[in-house]
């Protein structure tokens, strides 16, 4: 055995060996005679293989050991690395080296393998239970003793009318990665119920960074008044402590406004210059945490996946909650009064369900939605459709009452902008029925019982068909100037700005559903929109310029409210419903001020509406 000539390469710790063991070859006389052979390493050289021992199976963790003192420090190192990416920083934690030093000193020299620590841990820990623990302070550096999880919190807690949600933070500091920031885990089933207001407001600990970037984009003559921005910023982010009640856009503007008596617009400031690490990233997980979407667009997302969000609720409150279990082929009130609310316990939150009353064409169901506007949507629907079922024949004889509106269908298929409203004579009289029962049987407050019900219903025999009449002489009559205004247009094909603006225009104003859809109050008054369109086109001739300049003025209020509509989602907003008409209003006026308007309207008086609106 002398005559062989050994090798050692690769000394490595070995977790199931419990030892640091070292590839060894052998040759005799240059010939190989084995290769690659494991063996221990702490006789060839203790040193090196104590100091591999520590490093790998007690700094690194790899150690097989049930001692407390592993457990504990490992779970505490990588609690300090979580801290790491949420403040975004690399330096809290020390240097391995430190650690490696803390064990280095206590473990005797003749300490190599996994089975001699044991044997001088059991004696050690008699002396002294906690020996090898390590304290917080020793494993972060002093600069990082105010970072806490206060700051930066494990879960974001969302509130929801009747309860919260607990939904699992997850930072990670990779500047450029996808996952670059704070991610907010969502289950599939919760998704309606996440407010995007508060998500704006990220985490405290984070926030203060977020309004200094949002300040430092303010245009200049804003962002004098607030120097020194960070130390607006701290001061901002200790003043909105608290449950977030309005956006952070929203609370930056009121304060400053407050602090500083300067007025900012939302459009001020530059949203899209923010970092992504302060735009909150989703991730969208099923029932088994199984990643189904993941983005910063929470509107696009929820776009997506709204839909799928709605099922898995619905499923899951029939299944787990008695009370929310479905009623079907539902033909007359029988039933009890519908409660506001439904509690859903779910993991250590609470989801809240809004039952609601369903069209089901034929008959009627309830159903419990995720979120109360769809509730009221639906309930509304549902609620037309059991009066329908329950006068039954009275709406048949006003449907046969209206056939006066089969050749107002044939006059309206020839306006362009007019047919798609009312493709057939049978969707025009139910848009009409549909409306009549809406002023009579809808009208609110809704019933919430069956006496309250069967009063409505009576209440509303007695109307309906008048009603009825009354909405179809008004849809003649808007069908007929639509003639009108469609002859005139034809007449104007050397001003295209001016037709594409009115066919735009209309195109909006007589919208499918549009009889329904419109408040009674507002759709009473499309006859003299349609005769403001009407003068408008005879005064073009006359001063072309003119009616350029004030369709540019319209415009420029038009837009901003179209896009605004738009990044709602078809989510109503009181506000913006009202601004819409005051438009309808301000045409009237800068095109036809002979017909004049119910409130006094201007272009500078709607700019200051508008921005209230957004404020």
């Amino acid at each position: 055995a002398h005559l062989l000539k050994k090798n050692h390469t690769d000394p490595h710790w070995e977790k199931k060996r419990g030892e640091v063991v070292v590839f060894e070859s052998a040759t005799l006389y240059g010939l190989l005679v084995y290769a690659q052979r494991r063996v221990a390493f702490a006789p060839i050289n203790a040193t090196l293989a104590r100091d591999i021992f520590i490093r790998a199976a007690l700094v690194a963790g790899e150690s097989e050991t049930r001692a407390v003192f592993l457990a504990h420090n490992v779970r505490l190192i990588r609690q300090i690395r979580e801290l790491e990416h949420r403040t975004r920083r690399l330096d809290v934690l020390v240097d391995d080296e430190l650690i490696f030093a803390f064990y280095e000193r206590l473990i005797p020299a003749d300490v190599t393998t996994g089975a001699e620590f044991e044997r001088w841990r059991i004696g050690a820990e008699r002396d002294n239970p906690k020996l090898l623990f390590l304290s917080r302070d020793e494993l972060m550096k002093h600069q990082a003793a105010g970072i806490t999880t206060d700051l930066f919190p494990k879960q974001l807690e969302l509130h929801v009318i009747g309860g919260g949600l607990q939904l699992a933070l997850d930072y990670h500091f990779e500047p450029g990665s996808a996952r670059d920031g704070v991610t907010l885990t969502v289950p599939l089933i919760a998704l309606n119920q996440v407010d995007a207001v508060q998500c704006e407001w990220l985490v405290p600990g984070m926030l203060k960074e977020k309004v200094h970037l949002m300040l430092k984009s303010l245009p200049q003559k804003l962002r004098r008044h607030l120097v020194p921005l960070p130390e607006y910023a701290a001061a901002f982010a200790e003043r909105a402590a608290g449950p977030a009640a309005q956006s952070l856009i929203d609370a930056l503007i009121e304060d400053i406004r407050t602090e500083r008596g300067i007025v900012c617009m939302p459009t001020d400031f530059k949203r899209e210059s923010l970092p992504l690490h302060l735009q909150l990233n989703f991730k969208v997980v099923d029932d088994q945490g199984r990643q189904l979407a993941m983005g910063r667009n929470w509107a696009l997302l929820k776009s997506e996946l709204s839909g799928a969000a709605r099922a898995v609720f619905q499923r899951v409150a029939e299944s787990e909650t008695p009370s929310a279990k479905t009623d079907d082929h539902i033909t007359d009130w029988d039933f009890n009064q519908l409660p506001d609310l439904l509690e859903l316990p779910r993991g250590s939150g609470t989801l809240i369900g809004y039952p609601a009353l369903v069209d089901d064409a034929t008959y009627c169901s309830i159903e419990v939605f995720d979120t109360p506007d769809e509730a009221d949507v639906q309930h509304r629907a549902g609620l037309r459709r059991l009066f329908r079922l329950q006068m039954k024949d009275q709406i048949k004889f006003l449907e046969k009452s209206l056939s006066s509106l089969q050749m107002a269908q044939v006059r309206a298929s020839s306006v362009a902008w007019l047919a798609p409203a009312f493709p057939t004579y049978e969707q025009l009289r139910e848009q009409v029925v549909t409306a009549a029962l809406d002023r009579t049987c809808l009208v609110l407050p809704l019933p919430t019982d069956r006496r309250e019900f069967l009063e409505r219903k009576v209440d509303a025999r007695g109307k309906l068909n008048l009603i009825a009449q009354e909405i179809a002489r008004l849809v003649t009559t808007l069908i007929e100037q639509a003639a009108t205004v469609q002859r005139k247009l034809q007449t104007l094909k050397a001003f295209p700005r001016l037709v594409a603006d009115v066919e735009g225009h209309l195109s909006q104003l007589c919208a499918p559903n549009f009889i329904v859809a419109t408040p009674p109050t507002q759709l009473a008054q499309f006859p003299r929109y349609l005769k403001a369109i009407e003068l408008r086109m005879d005064k073009v001739k006359g001063d072309p310029a003119r009616d350029a300049a004030r369709s540019e003025e319209v415009a420029a209020l038009v837009e901003p409210w179209r896009r605004e509509v738009h990044a709602r989602r078809g989510v109503s907003d009181p506000k913006l419903e009202e601004f819409r008409w005051l438009l309808e209003e301000l045409r009237v006026s800068l095109f036809a001020q002979e017909l004049k308007t119910p409130m006094p309207v201007s272009v500078k008086r709607l700019q200051k509406v508008w921005d209230g609106v957004r404020r």
